[in-house]
């Protein structure tokens, strides 16, 4: 908590390890529960508390019951059972409720058998006064009917709670109750991003780990205080959005206001980037309804915004048009602002943030591959046995590409060896079309030279030398240059540092299901790359014949030629 929470005591290190790294109850249904005595601070510190934390979209309860009596009901101590956090508010006349005395042996119950977090709040009373029950708190306490066990319980739980690290709302370090609050819900947040942080095997997220870390040193090396655009580069199916999801929110809780803007490409068609960008502006703002002017803004709301601290996902970009309406939101916002983007296309990056800034997602290497494979073809992380040699084979086909892992295994889930080794060997003609969907929307965004110049590299150049195949494709009067840097920012192609040309296997087999199509086409060119498919077209009679001709042609040709030559010596 250090720096951030402004404690009065200190929690011992093997309490914070082990409510930290306690894994998430999926039978819990509440993140906080709010402990709390007295109509005074419900209507007043409470409420605002219960606000913030919905605002942040954190799922608090608060008992609706103002008049609380002497026996606590079942529903309510099954509550806090179910709830990730307890946040005890000790108030000058907590302790003259045995309702609130029993939700605080729960609580320290949840804490010692679950691993629940326990936040304490000293709300204008004298921390001391709660440990040791003098003041005006213990003579609360002490106007209970004498049931010796109940008393010691509750003595006990008080002495506990109280001495974990928590706020003291009259100390001289809080300014405001405001400040208070804002405090409260991040750490609040914070703990609550941490008790999820690592059960990534119920939600497939392998591998998840290092690549957030990298973007967090993206994020916020260097300074925080600077305005900053972060892009996240792949191709299709890599994990951009995903890896955008899983930052947007862990650190959500760092800024005033958060958006996440899906399917930027989707949605720009669907409707004009002005709309899109009101109703960005109406969820920076708070604003539920109304209209927003834009593109300008008026001078009022563009002086809220830059009052804000904000971090906006942009996912999905794939034409630099689409972020101009980018600027002004950068521009009015507070500095500290994050604005992260997403896109199978690194010149639209380019356009918007700085190249240090831009993080190329890579494929999973083999054991996290195998893991998240294993999870949809056997809904567990590793291969089942007798079926370790063919998981191997689906992770080669697939080389680290998290859709294709998911898809393949959700493919081959309950089914016999015999149904798996058909499947593998039909993907090594007929690729999946649920994965090619994904993948194709980078080819068909490509213009005609871009298009042919891909094809012609899954079919033929695939691990040549950029040198040489740039000199073929120049003779045959393409722009070959330009056009493999355009294909190598759309993420279909790589360089390698020898300057070999190199494509994903799943897109090589796509280009080559593509030519194969358009070969179909009357009138159309065909590229020939299958030996069996060579023997077969030579072997048709139409092109027999226009084959003989054009090797009669090029014979006479060059008889022509060496005969002239023979004159002219």
């Amino acid at each position: 908590m250090g720096n951030i929470v402004r404690t009065l005591f200190v929690q011992q290190p093997s309490t914070l390890a082990s409510t930290s790294s306690t894994p998430p109850d999926q039978c819990k249904t509440w993140d906080a529960f709010i402990s709390f005595r007295g109509k005074d601070i419900r209507q007043g510190f409470v409420s605002h508390l219960h606000d913030a934390l919905l605002r942040k979209q954190i799922n608090a309860f608060l008992d609706k019951n103002l008049d609380k009596g002497q026996e606590i009901s079942s529903s309510l101590l099954e509550t806090i059972e179910k709830s990730y956090i307890s946040v005890v508010i000790f108030s000058e006349n907590y302790a003259d409720s045995p309702w609130c005395l029993d939700e605080l042996v729960k609580i320290l119950e949840c804490k010692k058998t679950s691993g629940q977090m326990v936040l304490p709040i000293f709300y204008h009373v004298d921390p001391a006064d709660v440990q040791e029950l003098r003041g005006k708190f213990g003579k609360a306490f002490r106007k209970h009917k004498k049931d010796v066990k109940k008393e010691k319980e509750w003595r006990h739980a008080l002495k506990e709670i109280s001495n974990l690290a928590g706020w003291d709302s009259q100390s001289r370090n809080i300014e405001s109750e405001s400040e208070l609050v804002e405090e409260i819900v991040n750490i609040v947040l914070e703990k609550l991003n941490h008790t999820f942080k690592g059960d990534y095997e119920d939600n497939d997220l392998v591998g998840i780990e290092l690549r957030v870390q990298i973007m967090e040193e993206l994020l916020f090396s260097e300074s925080i205080n600077d305005k900053r655009v972060v892009g996240i580069w792949g191709m299709g199916g890599i994990g951009k959005t995903t890896l955008a999801q899983e930052v947007f929110h862990r650190i959500k809780a760092k800024f005033d206001s958060h958006c996440f803007v899906a399917n930027v490409r989707e949605e720009i068609m669907k409707q004009t980037s002005n709309a899109l960008r009101g109703k960005i502006f109406r969820q920076l703002l708070g604003e539920k309804d109304g209209y927003i002017d834009t593109p300008r803004l008026g001078a009022f709301m563009r002086r809220r915004l830059q009052s804000k601290k904000v971090l906006i996902v942009f996912d999905d970009v794939d034409d630099p048009n689409e972020l101009k309406f980018l600027g002004g939101i950068c521009d009015w916002c507070n500095m500290g602002s994050r604005i992260i983007i997403t896109s199978r296309d690194r010149q639209t990056l380019i356009n918007v943030c700085f190249e240090e800034h831009i993080y190329e997602v890579e494929e999973l290497i083999d054991h996290e591959a195998l893991h998240l494979f294993s999870l949809y073809a056997f809904k567990q992380d590793h291969p089942k046995e007798g079926y370790e040699k063919l998981s191997e084979m689906a992770i080669r086909y697939a080389k680290g590409n998290p859709l294709a892992l998911r898809v393949l295994g959700s493919n081959m889930y309950s089914k016999g060896i015999e149904d798996w080794e058909s499947e593998l060997k039909k993907l090594k003609e007929i690729p999946d079309l649920n994965i090619q969907k994904v993948l194709r929307i980078s080819y068909d965004n490509l213009d005609r030279y871009q298009k042919s110049i891909f094809l012609d590299i899954a079919c033929f150049f695939k691990g040549e030398p950029r040198g040489r195949v740039e000199r073929i494709l120049d003779a045959c009067g393409l722009s070959a240059r330009s056009t493999i840097g355009r294909l190598i920012d759309k993420s279909l192609i790589t360089i390698s540092l020898n300057n070999v040309v190199g494509m994903h296997d799943l897109l090589q087999q796509m280009g080559k299901e593509i030519a194969y199509e358009e070969s179909k086409q009357p009138g159309a060119s065909i590229r020939l790359w299958n030996y069996n498919d060579i023997c077969r077209v030579l072997s048709t009679e139409t092109v027999r014949t226009k084959l003989e001709q054009f090797l009669v042609s090029f014979f006479l040709y060059l008889s022509f030629v060496r005969t002239v030559v023979l004159i002219w010596n």
